[in-house]
């Protein structure tokens, strides 16, 4: 695989990883910075797609580790999320394999747009009030069916699945944002690592630029969680709010 590493390209892949890490931690859409430098460098968008699945499974297992590390993440509450997620996530990746990905973009762009309405009129039917707890999986009851669709998506087309998860994990299950982040975290992370081993199967992984962009996410991922951990509440909001507001706008664009 040809591909021109430059100083100037090398520069856009830590430009763009640092700030994919940074946002993917606390909203979503860092793919959209990551994935043109990539194709900029002539990867075909296949091996530009596998290339970022190496960063995308780095900054998710950083930010695993420091959500976990801050009492974010309730490790014994993984596996009966995981289960169906996976589940979900191997028939998407199946699925997109049969069909254009370009069928299930409506989709993410519906998501945002529905997520970011809610958001701007009542902030509280998206994210949880103050004293508000959590719910369990088991308690909703669709609960299985709304993580394995999540899982469904993600393994189809990835980019922007951060705000289809915050959106259950936050909405439905009522946990707040930085524990919903955590679980987003945790979920990219397995359809992630999922979706890397099939690229790497077929060899579609360019390993020096995917190490590059994935040491800069981790420096994204370290920035974010320590902006989160000192923000208030309210402020991360606005920033989700944001983040959604401007992938929304560049998808209609692009598209």
């Amino acid at each position: 695989m040809e591909y021109e590493l430059t100083v100037w390209t090398v520069s856009l892949l830590v430009i763009s990883g640092v700030c994919a890490g940074f946002i993917n931690t606390l909203a979503g859409g860092g793919s959209m910075l990551t994935l043109p430098v990539l194709m900029l460098m002539g990867m075909p968008a296949d091996i530009a797609n596998g290339t970022n699945r190496l960063a995308v499974v780095i900054q998710s297992l950083t930010g695993v580790h420091g959500f976990k590390k801050h009492g974010y993440l309730e490790t014994a509450d993984i596996i009966p999320v995981m289960k169906p997620m996976l589940v979900g996530a191997f028939l998407g990746a199946l699925v997109v394999s049969y069909m254009p990905p370009d069928i299930l973009k409506p989709v993410l762009l519906i998501t945002m747009m529905v997520m970011s309405i809610v958001m701007m009129f009542s902030s509280t039917a998206v994210f949880p009030g103050e004293h508000e707890k959590p719910k369990l999986l088991g308690d909703l009851r669709f609960g299985n069916v709304g993580i394995f669709l999540c899982g469904l998506y993600g393994g189809a087309i990835q980019g922007g699945v951060g705000f289809v998860l915050i959106l259950f994990f936050s909405g439905a299950m009522r946990y707040g944002i930085l524990q919903a982040n955590a679980w987003k975290m945790v979920c990219t992370l397995g359809f992630g690592f999922l979706s890397l081993v099939i690229f790497i199967i077929r060899e579609q992984v360019v390993w020096l630029p995917g190490a590059i962009l994935s040491v800069a996410t981790i420096v994204g991922v370290l920035l974010s969680l320590k902006f989160a951990m000192k923000a208030n509440q309210e402020v991360l909001k606005r920033f989700v709010l944001v983040v959604v507001l401007i992938v929304c706008g560049v998808t209609i664009f692009v598209n």
